[in-house]
């Protein structure tokens, strides 16, 4: 009997998996890459697609790398991924090789991604309410089916099948005749009632969706099937567990009773877990409920806006620099805008509101730059305003967290980014900061104490390494 657990994320920018010991629970061995998946769209920059041939390559090329006789030990595989993206895929969209599953890009469409903005507000009008406690958006998978449907009804013919690409991979490694998706995902969708479990499917055949297209949907705990073939080493018949959301498997270490996370990655998104799933009321403003674990609920303040806003401004110096006909490499620009920041001069009256990508209630809102004056134009004082900014937008969400005795921030938007964290935060919140802080070589670990006279905070900040978040 194995002793291994396997773990595996598919993120937007790059796939992660690591071996945990089932008994220990520590990790053994860990591999990342890159995608490097995204692909021009029709839609010119309000489409957002992926290719799922590289982003199964870049899965199956971290298996590849982990310790042969580790995988031999693995009992059971655990995949989480990318909300509320969809692609499609026929009958023969994969086939197993002796050692590891193959995509034929013929038989699957590309991954339709969160970040898709095809969607208008006019469009989303046009839909029929959903029996649902959750709204759905551009970039959601059902609406993004609605659009299809509607424009390009010849694309949806190709195919038979329709999920997250957590829940192709799943169904591709088990050889499904149907895929399984678990609520959580489903819920990322829109037109899904967590109450019943079911989806809206009258509401959606009667407005012309193509419901055949719908995966069976499962608690989160349930496995979807077992290994059609060796992997790699690991062995066929090993169970597989339904696809889960990444935000809730991100928050799941580190939440606990009246403990809230704040989770900043490609997106931003702050979390806590309630038993429940109230009705939706001004209090609640734009705080989302989704599925959890244990038929708990997690609420959500989630910005369509984190590491990706970062990146953005990076590639922009990176594209300046190439325009007056130098070229720097992307890691460079990294380095040199975070050194510049750090330092005390850095500190300006500059504003940044660094909404590049809209939000989900306000996909029109755009970024805007104010304040500015002739001593703030500095390239540090320019990105630390930006990551500033950041955190100004995401504290609009703090005001549902009050209550609460902890408050995890877990960031990862780019390895040694101590930008914003101390200074800044303090700035944005009504509460007082007392700091106590250490700083690592690789891993920058502010532990920052705070208290107001209505609650106390724990803030854990990790900065992991990352190497882009295009």
């Amino acid at each position: 009997m194995g002793d291994l657990v396997l773990g595996v994320d598919i993120g937007t920018t790059s796939v992660k998996v690591c071996l945990v010991d089932s008994v220990s629970r520590q990790v053994t061995h860990k591999q990342a890459k890159d995608t490097q998946a995204n692909v021009p769209s029709d839609q010119g920059s309000e489409g957002n697609k992926q290719d799922v041939p590289k982003i199964v390559s870049a899965l199956n090329s971290c298996i590849s790398r982990c310790p042969k006789d580790q995988l031999k030990r693995v009992a059971r595989v655990g995949i989480c991924g990318q909300m509320h993206g969809v692609l499609l895929w026929s009958e023969r969209a994969w086939e197993h090789t002796s050692a590891r599953p193959e995509v034929h890009r013929e038989g699957v469409s590309a991954l339709y991604t969160w970040q898709d903005t095809r969607c208008s507000p006019a469009f989303l009008s046009s839909l029929p309410p959903a029996q649902s406690h959750l709204p759905a958006y551009s970039g959601y998978g059902c609406p993004t089916l609605f659009w299809m449907a509607r424009h390009k009804p010849e694309k949806l013919e190709q195919f038979c099948h329709a999920g997250t690409v957590q829940d192709f991979v799943v169904a591709m490694l088990c050889d499904l005749d149907r895929p399984v998706m678990s609520v959580q995902n489903a819920a990322s969708w829109g037109y899904f009632d967590t109450r019943s479990g079911a989806w809206n499917t009258d509401v959606l055949e009667e407005a012309g969706f193509p419901v055949r297209l719908l995966p069976r949907v499962v608690k989160p705990d349930a496995i979807a099937g077992k290994l059609a073939e060796s992997w790699y080493g690991i062995q066929a018949g090993t169970p597989v567990g339904a696809a889960l959301g990444d935000l809730q498997c991100s928050v799941y270490p580190n939440i606990g009773p009246a403990v809230a996370v704040l989770n900043i990655s490609t997106s931003a998104q702050l979390a806590f877990v309630t038993p429940d799933c109230p009705v939706s009321s001004p209090e609640t403003g734009n705080v989302e409920y989704f599925p959890y674990f244990r038929d708990s609920y997690l609420a959500v303040g989630a910005s369509l806006n984190g590491g990706n806003a970062l990146a953005t401004f990076v590639r922009t110096l990176q594209q300046w620099t190439h325009e007056l006909g130098f070229n720097v490499p992307q890691a460079k620009v990294w380095e040199c805008v975070m050194a510049l920041a750090e330092n005390d001069a850095a500190v300006s009256t500059l504003r940044v509101v660094p909404t590049l990508l809209g939000e989900r209630h306000s996909p029109e809102q755009n970024a805007t730059v104010s304040n500015i004056d002739p001593g703030n134009l500095g390239l540090g004082q320019v990105f630390r305003a930006l990551c500033r900014g950041l955190i100004q937008n995401l504290h609009r969400y703090t005001r549902f967290v009050c209550g609460l005795h902890s408050f995890l921030l877990w960031t990862h938007p780019r390895h040694r980014n101590g930008v914003g964290t101390t200074t800044d935060l303090r700035e944005a919140s009504d509460a007082t900061f007392v700091f106590s802080s250490t700083l690592l070589v690789s891993l920058l670990i502010p532990c920052l104490a705070v208290s107001s006279s209505s609650f106390r905070y724990r803030i854990i900040i990790c900065w992991c390494k990352c190497t882009d978040f295009s």
